[in-house]
């Protein structure tokens, strides 16, 4: 039967949460069709070849990638679709019993859309079986009566569009290799053409990457680097302006340019105090922003 859904999982290396994952995607459903799992890994040297093989898991499928990147990972995986509908996930992210049945559920009453669901952060499955079976309430990036999201939100952990519009939109831009914007990048062309991009709060899904602050700071000033290249793309300043570049945030920066001894001391209470974490992430965002800026126009 060919199915409705593919469910493509980028991974490199990720062996010790894919285990965790794959029960949690072989388990979903949805009256509507058929589910396709699908893998795509980009090179891993870990035992993710073995786990695929040994899982017993029918509609499991392990798909390579070359270029490493998870735009080309993610490409591979809808190359490989045989579902009308590609749903998103990771390889350290645990889907709820229901999530296929929602996105096709939301499908179904907005055709055409791009659906994104509620992605919970867990920091270990301890924490996630407390999560599940109710035990504290948990936060949503969204409040549940929001429906239409921007293309900001186009957020690959739990998102589904048709492959159809996929294909339309032109993919995954590839050149986004490091981390950041790959996926806002593609929500952005996809409203382009026209497809809206819905929230669906009933879709859950159940993020297990917990990261320490050094490894949120490289992300952050990776993702900066990403906002020039995706605004040089696209030459639309509004781009600049939805993800934080304005001329409050470049003043802000450029003090802390100017003046050391407050950046050294912000960032030592990045450890404490969660508004000096946000600001010092900010700086880290910047930080990027402006290398990129500068290596572009030394290019040029």
């Amino acid at each position: 039967m060919t199915p409705l859904f593919s469910i493509v999982v980028p991974t490199l290396n990720r062996a010790g949460t894919l285990r965790h994952v794959l029960p949690t995607l072989a388990d979903q459903s949805c009256r509507e069709g058929g589910v396709e799992i699908l893998v795509c890994d980009g090179g891993s040297t870990d035992e993710t070849a073995s786990l695929i093989a040994a899982s017993g898991v029918l509609n499991l499928r392990l798909v390579a990638s070359a270029g490493g990147s998870r735009a080309a990972a993610r490409n591979a995986g809808i190359r490989a679709a045989r579902g009308a509908f590609v749903l998103f996930t990771d390889a350290d992210i645990l889907a709820s019993p229901g999530l296929v049945a929602a996105h096709a559920a939301a499908h179904a009453r907005r055709p055409g859309a791009a659906i994104v669901g509620r992605e919970v952060q867990v920091s270990s499955l301890d924490d996630l079986d407390g999560v599940r079976d109710g035990g504290r309430a948990t936060g949503s990036l969204h409040p549940s009566w929001r429906r239409n999201l921007s293309w900001m939100f186009f957020l690959t952990g739990n998102a589904s569009v048709s492959r159809a519009d996929l294909v339309r939109a032109g993919l995954f831009d590839e050149s986004f290799t490091a981390y950041g914007h790959e996926d806002l990048e593609l929500g952005y062309r996809l409203r382009r053409s026209g497809v809206r991009i819905r929230y669906e709060p009933a879709a859950v899904n159940y993020h297990w990457h917990p990261i320490g602050h050094e490894e949120r700071m490289s992300r952050m000033e990776s993702s900066g680097a990403a906002t020039v290249r995706m605004f040089r793309k696209h030459r639309d300043p509004r781009i600049l302006l939805a993800l934080g570049v304005n001329p409050i945030t470049w003043v802000l920066h450029a003090v802390l340019d100017r003046c050391p001894p407050a950046r050294k001391a912000l960032h030592a209470r990045a450890f404490g105090s969660g508004a000096a974490r946000a600001l010092a992430l900010q700086d880290a965002y910047l930080c990027g922003v402006k290398r990129a800026w500068r290596s572009t126009e030394r290019a040029s």
